[in-house]
């Protein structure tokens, strides 16, 4: 038995400036992993495509990895990018193989595809009419019929910060395995809502997806093979964004379709409660001095790695330094020039920095604003470590290049790659203990609770700029389906 097993993984935020050429898609390396190497990489980790992996080991059979490719979210995906990925993995199908797992995310938007996911689903279906296809996709999923028409199973993850991603492939791949033996036979059925949920309501540790994904799960339990409400990514100004379901039975229709009812008819009954209502950044720092003790994450919403944020507007570090908070650590800004600058200056030099601000921002009417910001150089680093879990856990990340400025109050990590705070590794690695903190300022909206909900002792989401806006007025929404709650207040869904 010969498995094609491979990874390409990109949510796309249609309003970035942030570019993505084929080189966003590595990690620790100029581009993605291919062959053996993709393998290696991924092997032992808490990852989709090393669920996969271990899946396919147990099963004693031939793995092959054409490429395992992720990138986090920012614009468009360039072309030239989007065809070097999906050659490969068809190259290695037309090859021959008996089944293939992917490890895919669902919100991908290229230069000429709105469905990135789907375009390669259905070139592997013209390839191998009758192969048998696990698609694991991520929560943030933008539905579209080609994904679902073109898999044989389909599941997506159940968390929210993601920690399951290794489960979910499972969820996907157990039940392929069954294919092959002949114990079953899938059938989905999928469909949507117009609703955009906003991302900041979207955590599972919260009504209403909380609710949602426990009943997803009390499904797979019973009923179906696998169950997924996807909350969808609303930054991404395209046909079928928004929520949706598909749910996976043992050739039952009538039941898929009954089981994926519910779950859309909930959650549009819930439709009220996935409005963000924002709170004015000086209302919360005000709120956050007068909380005594710590960890106190200061959460800047508008601007994070995960969502395709530039992660360079300085408007809520701003605000933080002319405070006077102290005893802040804050993760991070990306300013690759300015960490230039730092590492040239050397480890206890002092310096002043024209940071962030670096990256026009034409979807919002934003343009860069620097900060000019005056500290010693703490610390220079190559920007590599591995998670620690609960999220991708054992998965290497790779800020560039990257440098610990501290200013006497705050220590700020500035880097030269994007990367998400969601776990105690971004500011171990830099030596910054963040469970000594009075104050943490993470650029991030859901994620960060993987690492840092554990050790926080209040969190307070400030309201900052950036192509992630919590404010859906500032986006000129186009493309997307209307009307759609909540752009449109409508009491129907259509």
């Amino acid at each position: 038995m010969r498995v094609v097993i491979a990874m390409m993984k990109h949510e796309t935020n249609t309003f970035s400036p942030v570019p993505t050429p084929i080189e966003r898609f590595a990690r620790g390396q100029a581009l993605p992993f291919y062959g053996e190497e993709a393998y290696r990489a991924y092997k032992g980790t808490g990852s989709g495509i090393g669920a996969f992996i271990d899946i396919a080991e147990e099963e004693g059979w031939e793995i092959v990895t054409p490429i395992a490719a992720n990138a986090w979210p920012s614009g468009l995906v360039h072309d030239d990018a989007y065809r070097q990925m999906v050659d490969a993995i068809c190259q290695a199908v037309e090859q021959g193989c008996d089944a293939a797992m992917l490890d895919l995310h669902g919100a991908m938007v290229t230069q000429s595809y709105e469905d990135g996911e789907g375009q390669l689903l259905t070139r592997l279906r013209k390839i191998a009419p009758d192969l048998p296809i696990a698609t694991a996709l991520d929560m943030h999923t933008n539905l579209y019929e080609d994904i679902v028409a073109n898999s044989t199973i389909v599941a997506g993850y159940q968390t929210y910060p993601h920690i399951d991603t290794y489960e979910t492939a499972m969820r996907a791949g157990r039940p392929l395995v069954r294919v092959l033996k002949g114990e079953v036979i899938p059938t989905m059925a999928w469909g949507n809502r117009p609703m955009l949920p906003h991302v900041m309501r979207q955590g599972t540790d919260d009504y209403p997806n909380k609710d949602l994904q426990t009943r997803t799960k009390e499904m797979e339990a019973g009923e179906a093979l696998a169950a997924t409400v996807f909350t969808g990514f609303p930054h991404a100004d395209i046909q079928n964004a928004g929520l949706s379901a598909v749910v996976v039975t043992d050739n039952d229709m009538a039941k898929a379709e009954k089981l994926r009812d519910e779950l859309l008819d909930t959650a549009w009954g819930a439709r009220e409660a996935f409005v963000y209502r924002i709170e004015p950044l000086e209302t919360s720092l005000a709120r956050a001095k007068t909380v005594e003790d710590g960890p106190v994450v200061l959460l800047d919403h508008y601007d994070n790695a995960a969502s395709g944020g530039t992660m360079d507007t300085m408007t809520v570090l701003g605000a933080i330094l002319r405070e006077g908070l102290e005893d802040v650590a804050a993760f991070a800004i990306h300013d690759p020039e300015a960490v230039q600058q730092m590492i040239a200056a050397g480890v206890g030099a002092t310096v002043t920095v024209s940071l962030g601000g670096k990256i026009d921002m034409p979807s919002i009417n934003l343009k860069g604003e620097p900060l000019e910001v005056t500290g010693r150089v703490k610390l220079i680093s190559d920007g590599q470590y591995r998670n620690l879990g609960p999220a991708s856990k054992g998965v290497l990340m790779d800020m560039g290049p990257s440098v610990v400025l501290d200013t006497g109050k705050v220590e700020i990590v500035v880097i030269s790659r994007h990367q998400e705070p969601n776990d105690l590794g971004c500011f171990l690695s830099l030596g910054i203990d963040p469970r000594t903190k009075r104050y943490l300022m993470l650029k991030s909206r859901i994620h960060y609770r993987a690492g840092f909900k554990p050790i926080a002792k209040e969190i307070i989401e400030c309201a900052g700029t950036g192509v992630c806006t919590s404010d859906y007025d500032q986006l000129e929404f186009k493309n997307v389906r209307r009307p759609i709650y909540p752009l449109d207040l409508i009491n129907e869904p259509g």
